[in-house]
């Protein structure tokens, strides 16, 4: 199997509100960026879009290490998403799984590539999440009508 890095961030001005978000792919010594947004979401679906997205672009099955600065992706995929399957995408309190989309994508993206979920600090000065921070901040800037 390939193995793949991948970075992401997520930004929402407002919450809710316009938001984009980041993602870096690393295959050896290419690295790709990728980048989109909304104009009315929240940074958890940010979040999500931007490892969702990342993982969507791969063309075969890959070994992926995905770094997030998103504790909700982190323990959602780590911690939580066994459990929302089991009880037919219900929280432990019995509520709809919120973003359930985003989840159920990922949690079929996790049967085709073998993923490991990494969380970093944000605004730590780790480079590759600083990038990914820009992309998704210049993203939301574009879809509130702030930039090209």
């Amino acid at each position: 199997m390939r193995k793949v890095e991948i970075f992401t961030d997520g930004s929402c001005l407002g919450n809710p509100g316009p938001g984009g978000w980041g993602s870096i792919i690393r295959t050896g010594e290419c690295d790709v960026e990728l980048t989109g947004g909304k104009a009315h979401t929240t940074n958890n679906e940010m979040e999500l879009s931007g490892a969702v997205e990342a993982l969507k672009s791969l063309k075969a099955p890959c070994e992926v290490v995905v770094t997030t600065d998103s504790q909700y992706v982190v323990y959602g995929m780590q911690k939580w998403m066994a459990g929302w399957v089991r009880n037919g995408w219900k929280t432990a309190s019995k509520q709809p799984v919120k973003n359930r989309p985003f989840w159920e994508e990922l949690n079929k993206l996790s049967e085709i590539h073998k993923i490991k979920w990494e969380w970093i600090r944000g605004h730590d000065g780790h480079a590759e999440n600083e990038r990914c921070d820009v992309l998704a901040v210049e993203a939301a800037n574009h879809f509130a009508g702030r930039g090209a």
